[in-house]
């Protein structure tokens, strides 16, 4: 599809699109999340940050938690690094919350502890995208500015039919330009419609079985009129997974268990796990040398994680007496476990 041909199909659809989205988003889309009906930048930020490439149901507990632990964005940018992963443990992903932490003392020191009002100063700051600075303007200040987060490109690659590799950095900026063209003229409007350009692309415009009967849109969507609606979006890209194995020494002694602090980056970055170890030989050698020879073998983990699926062989050594593993590390006590943020793996296998 030409530029031409783009634009006019954007054209042709630019005054019946955002009214159609705005009345259904009013009666059929989400009103009661906890994060809704505030225009407080910093309740939005944080569901924005915590949604990404995480369901709703799993956000609503961790997203109350972490607002009674810290309630505004100076209490979060004062508190230690590791409460804030401890917060987060469970949630994935934990590049999002060092980022969070950084974000918000970005926030204190150079803005005195507001937020920027305009999505463009909004994604200068730590972990805060393109797409989540524009949702972060559009619901707190009403801000004229397109979000293009998975869902919304989903929506708007069938609406458009739009034939460009979404893998494509060019092709990607290509859809941010129609998208802004349809954004409707008032900017009382714009809570509402970034919220139903969400709620259309996480409910009708599923990614395998989209509900074109009931989409609002659907009269106006080229994706079905070309009878192939998922087709759209068009990304060719495919991410290559990897594997991975490692063994996991479970170091106890008297009720504590020994602890290791991941390196602040990669994978469980900042979190506390049990040590690791690349190879059997490598964990036997550390175990004998504590006195334990045979560590009791647990049943295998398996950690599936964007890039690759980690296969974890836990192995568990009851020490008679106190020693000091090689490594820096703490003993803890199970009672004071949840004061650290371990990876989901691993409170399962503690518990």
């Amino acid at each position: 599809m030409t530029d031409d041909d783009l634009h006019a199909r954007v054209r042709a659809l630019r005054d019946d699109f955002s009214p159609l989205l705005l009345a259904w988003q009013r009666r059929e889309g989400r009103h009661d999340l906890p994060w809704q009906n505030t225009r407080d930048p910093y309740r939005v930020w944080l569901s924005e940050i915590m949604l990404q490439q995480t369901q709703v149901t799993t956000v609503l507990g961790y997203y109350r938690r972490f607002l009674e632990r810290f309630p505004d964005v100076a209490a979060l940018a004062a508190a230690p690094a590791d409460e804030v992963m401890a917060a987060w443990a469970g949630l994935g992903y934990y590049s999002r919350a060092r980022n969070l932490h950084k974000c918000a003392q970005a926030v204190v020191e150079r803005h005195g502890g507001a937020f920027p009002r305009g999505a463009a100063e909004l994604a200068e700051l730590p972990g805060i995208g393109r797409s989540t600075a524009a949702a972060i303007s559009s619901f707190c200040f009403g801000e004229r500015v397109a979000i293009l987060d998975g869902n919304v490109k989903r929506v708007l690659g069938r609406l458009l039919a739009f034939d460009g590799d979404l893998s494509s950095s060019a092709q990607e900026k290509r859809l941010w330009r129609q998208a802004e063209e349809l954004l409707p003229s008032s900017p009382d409007d714009m809570p509402a419609y970034t919220q139903g350009l969400m709620d259309l692309g996480a409910s009708l415009c599923a990614t395998r079985s989209p509900q074109c009967l009931l989409c609002p849109v659907s009269a106006l969507c080229a994706g079905l009129a070309e009878g192939e609606p998922t087709r759209y979006p068009i990304k060719t890209k495919k991410l290559k997974r990897g594997s991975r194995e490692s063994w996991w020494l479970w170091l106890e002694h008297e009720g504590r268990i020994w602890l290791q602090q991941r390196p602040p980056e990669g994978v469980w970055g900042g979190l506390w796990t049990l040590p690791l170890f690349d190879d059997e030989a490598a964990l036997t050698a550390q175990s004998a040398a504590l006195g334990v020879a045979s560590p009791e073998p647990l049943p295998q983990v398996k950690h599936v994680l964007t890039h690759f699926d980690w296969l974890l062989h836990p192995r568990r050594a009851l020490l008679s007496q106190a020693a000091r593993p090689a490594g820096e590390g703490v003993w803890v006590t199970r009672e004071r476990l949840g004061e650290y943020a371990l990876p989901a793996p691993l409170k399962k296998l503690l518990d």
